[in-house]
C-alpha cells in the first residue's frame, strides 16, 4: 500500500501541492489528470523522493519514502520515467538497458525484450537514432530493468503520434498484467489513459478534487468539466 497523507510541497514561495491525501493498493493502475501547473509532476517527484514535501508523509509498505534520495527509493522498488526521451543517445539500446540494470538482475533483460520486441530488434542501434516512440519504449525498458513494484510516468505520450500512443499504452497495460507493476500515470491525453487505468485522480491548483473510477470518469459527457 502506498499512502500519501496530508502532503504539501512547493518551490520557494510557490505552492505546488496543498494537503494531498491518497491511498493506493500495490499493483493498481492510476491516472493523474489536471491542467499544466496543477501539481501532478510534483506529486510524482515527491513519491520517488526527488522533491521533499514541506508537510505530510509518504509511506510505502509501512516505511517512509526516503525524501531527497531517489536512488534509495529505486532500490526499494519505485521507478520514475520523467517527461521526454530519457535515454543515453550515444549508446546502443542494449547498453542503455545494461546501465539501468547494473545493480539488479541482468537476466531480467529477456523479460524486457518480450515486452518490447522492437528493443531486441534494435539492440545494437544507437538510441539517439531511434524514433520518438522507440525511445519512449527504451525509457520504459530502462525503468523496468530496476524491477520496480511501482512505475511512475510523467506524460509518456508527449510528442507521439496517436498510433504510437496506443502502442505505448498497450505496453504499459501488459507491464501491469505480466509483472504486477503498479502504474501511476500523469497524462494530458485523458481518453487514451482511461482505457488502461482503473482509477482517476484529478488535481487542480495543487489540490486533489476528484478520486473516481476510470469507468465513472469515462462516462462523463464532457471530461473537461472537471478541469
Amino acid at each position: 500500500m502506498l499512502n500519501v497523507t496530508s502532503v504539501s510541497a512547493g518551490y520557494g514561495a510557490l505552492t505546488a501541492l496543498s494537503d494531498i491525501s491518497v491511498a493506493v493498493q500495490d499493483g493498481s493502475k492510476v491516472g493523474i489528470f489536471g491542467h499544466n501547473g496543477a501539481g501532478k509532476t510534483t506529486l510524482l517527484r515527491c513519491i520517488v523522493g526527488a522533491h521533499i514535501p514541506s508537510a505530510g508523509t509518504i509511506v510505502w509498505n509501512g516505511e517512509p519514502i526516503a525524501a531527497g534520495s531517489v536512488a534509495a527509493n529505486v532500490r526499494r522498488g519505485i521507478a520514475f520515467v520523467p517527461q521526454g526521451h530519457n535515454v543515453f543517445p550515444n549508446l546502443s539500446v542494449e547498453q542503455n538497458l545494461h546501465i539501468s540494470g547494473l545493480l539488479f538482475d541482468m537476466k531480467f533483460l529477456s523479460e524486457i525484450y518480450k515486452l518490447f520486441p522492437v528493443l531486441e530488434e534494435r539492440k545494437t542501434q544507437r538510441a539517439g537514432s531511434m524514433s520518438g516512440g522507440e525511445q519512449q519504449m527504451l525509457a520504459l525498458g530502462m525503468a523496468l530493468m530496476t524491477q520496480p513494484k511501482w512505475l511512475l510516468l510523467d506524460e509518456p505520450s508527449t510528442g507521439l503520434a496517436p498510433v504510437i500512443v496506443r502502442n505505448v499504452m498497450e505496453r504499459l497495460k501488459q507491464v501491469n498484467e505480466r509483472l504486477g507493476t503498479g502504474l501511476l500515470i500523469v497524462e494530458q491525453n485523458v481518453p487514451a489513459t482511461l482505457k488502461i487505468v482503473d482509477r482517476a485522480l484529478i488535481v487542480k491548483s495543487g489540490r486533489l478534487i476528484e478520486d473516481v473510477s476510470a469507468q465513472e470518469l469515462s462516462a462523463k459527457p464532457d471530461l473537461w468539466d472537471f478541469f
